[in-house]
């Protein structure tokens, strides 16, 4: 629903279907939570170009219009610190001419600004129960209010020495009120404060970067405003972190850049990005784990993203491959290792020294797949032959070996099975929900819109009617339309609150039916007087034209603007004998017919003289058409 209801607002910003788009998550997601989103994204009609780590985006719109990072001196490297409502996330990023690419990922996922917020209201929760005998933390309403409160004194020690909270009636009916200086918020935060170096470490460790080399440290984050986060910061990187980035809005505006530079419907100026996998990724058999000649997980921690590597296996029937995190201290306190299995087959080979080739891939979602694998035979056959041909599964002629064996491969099935993920069926079935769902709000939406108007409709109309229509409606009239109106109002604050858009635009026109009437007396009287006013200038317009016309035509025009002349005023004649309470013999719209039909009439007249071009030039003058 949240996706969906982004996709709107971007919809209706952009006058356009939205459908590709760049989504940014945490470094420490995954692949559950990853597919997760993407699942997500699928069901509210979104296509996820790709899921990029929040520090990558940030880092994209930081370095891509700097010219002055990188160049013939090497690299330029920058760390990025995000201090989050309800994480702390750390990159370390080299920038160069081509483009930028990340080092290292620091994280500390229950760490962030609302933790500063937690520590404030349990300070003020002690406080008040000393002080007022009230224990707040009973209380889920109090404690809501309190922890509003708490949020905004942390704000306003950002940039004052002290701060108070005064709450009128937290609990009991009493009122409450306390004081912090920020010396005292930060001896609380300072277990806090010293969690933030941690990911710090770790990233700069992992990136192998010594501090001299840094250029810059970036902060970002809701919860960097802290001036405490700042100080413990600059003593760790050894310089004081610049702000030169909008620290609330830099990663969406990453995520926006990299959607134009992938979508195909932007040019933008080639800059590569390269993001890194922020935990190893390994795989495993029955037999036992695959690893590199080195022994080491496929897809290390600090691998570049995307990237596929290829792994042989020596296999000859159906089997199982599990892939999984290898190192639980690399991920979140308490998530599952557990990625996904692939079963490869089934097949059965027909030498023991066939071997399984796959291709695996991780993704720019931080995704990992198996794309293929193939079956390879490799068998001694004409050895002597230097024209012995490699023939695949399906017939074709392949490539010849220079050592005479005769090389056979056979494409394997995938059966995919990722820890989490939405099957098809229930993707489809998210899908249907959501546009059940979607349809609901939008009835919702229009059944109080409808209401709305039928409200509205009630107080405005009573009102005209005691002003503005009252000399256009008879006393009948103004006491069934008032009655009418009181009817309407109970039955709106009682048996009609909760009815359906149908009843509430029912009852809307059967009021209209009643009022319309009165409306069109008053508004035709407005407009009516204008309307004479233009047709009497259009008769003495016709008049001064024709005067150029002999006299046949002349007496042709005179006829009709005469005829026109005569009409209006017996019209408005017995208009005048009229009360305004009834409705009129001539309409404003009559008006504006005759005025209409004496143009054209006019017109007519003109074109049959004998010389065309002077006429026509002055009855052009004197035709409002």
């Amino acid at each position: 629903m949240l996706l969906g209801y982004l996709r709107q607002l971007a919809e209706a910003d952009l006058e356009a279907p939205v459908a590709e788009c760049v989504i940014s998550v945490p470094c420490y997601f995954t692949q559950a939570q990853r597919q997760a989103y993407l699942d997500a994204a699928a069901v509210a009609g979104l296509r996820p170009l790709r899921l990029m780590h929040d520090l990558a985006a940030t880092a994209l719109g930081y370095g891509l219009y700097r010219s002055d990072l990188g160049g013939p001196g090497g690299p330029t490297y920058v760390a990025f610190v995000d201090v989050g409502h309800s994480d702390t996330q750390v990159a370390v990023v080299a920038f160069d001419v081509p483009g930028m690419k990340v080092l290292s990922h620091g994280f500390d996922a229950d760490l962030g600004g609302r933790d500063f917020d937690e520590v404030l209201f349990e300070h003020f929760a002690d406080e008040f129960k000393d002080k007022y005998k009230i224990d707040v933390t009973g209380n889920v309403k109090a404690s809501m209010r309190l922890r509003a409160a708490c949020e905004k004194a942390k704000k306003v020690l950002s940039a004052n020495a002290e701060a108070v909270v005064n709450i009128e009636c937290l609990m009991e009916e009493k009122d409450v009120r306390g004081m912090i200086r920020r010396e005292e918020f930060e001896k609380l935060c300072a277990g806090l404060l010293e969690r933030v170096v941690e990911p710090c470490k770790k990233a700069m460790v992992d990136s192998r970067i010594e501090f001299d080399r840094l250029h810059s440290v970036e902060l970002v984050g809701s919860g960097s405003r802290v001036p405490a986060i700042a100080r413990v910061l600059a003593g760790f990187f050894r310089r004081e972190p610049s702000r030169t980035l909008n620290a609330s809005e830099c990663v969406a505006r990453g995520c926006a850049l990299q959607c134009a530079m992938l979508s195909p419907t932007f040019r933008v100026r080639e800059y590569e990005v390269q993001d890194a996998n922020p935990a190893s990724i390994g795989f495993c058999t029955i037999e036992g784990p695959i690893s590199t000649l080195s022994s080491k997980p496929l897809f290390q921690r600090g691998h570049p993203l995307p990237s596929v590597k290829v792994a042989t296996l020596h296999k000859n029937s159906t089997f199982k491959l599990d892939a999984f995190y290898v190192d639980e201290n690399e991920l979140p306190p308490g998530t599952s290792t557990e990625v996904g299995s692939f079963q490869i087959g089934p097949f059965q080979a027909h030498t023991e020294k066939s071997k399984v080739k796959l291709r695996i891939r991780l993704n720019l979602h931080g995704l990992i797949s198996v794309e293929s694998a193939a079956l390879v035979d490799d068998d001694q056959s004409n050895a002597n032959s230097a024209d012995s041909m490699e023939v695949d599964s399906n017939g074709e002629m392949g490539d010849t070996s220079r050592s005479g064996k005769l090389i056979q491969r056979q494409d394997l099935p995938i059966i995919e099975s990722i820890y989490g993920a939405m099957s098809k069926q229930e993707l489809l079935e998210a899908q249907e929900q959501e546009t059940q769902l979607a349809y609901q709000d939008k009835l919702m939406e229009r059944t109080k819109d409808r209401k709305n108007a039928l409200e509205s409709y009630v107080y405005d109309t009573r009102n005209k009617l005691s002003e503005r229509y009252r000399s256009f409606a008879t006393d009948s009239e103004r006491e069934e339309i008032s009655f009418n109106l009181q009817q309407t109002e109970d039955w709106l604050y009682e048996e009609g609150d909760d009815e359906t858009e149908a009843v509430y635009t029912s009852k809307l026109e059967e009021l209209k039916r009643l009022v319309d009437p009165i409306e069109n007396r008053c508004r035709d009287e407005e407009v009516r007087a204008q309307a004479m006013r233009e047709l009497m200038k259009c008769i003495a317009d016709h008049r001064m034209a024709a005067k150029s016309l002999s006299n046949p035509e002349q007496d042709a025009v005179e006829s009709e603007c005469t005829k026109a002349e005569q009409w209006l005023r017996e019209m408005s004649q017995l208009q005048e004998t009229l009360p305004k309470n009834v409705d009129p013999v001539i309409c404003s719209h009559e008006i504006k017919k005759k005025e209409q039909e004496l143009n054209m009439l006019c017109r007519n007249i003109v074109r049959h003289r004998g010389s065309p071009a002077r006429g026509e030039d002055h009855m052009h003058t004197a035709d409002r058409d």
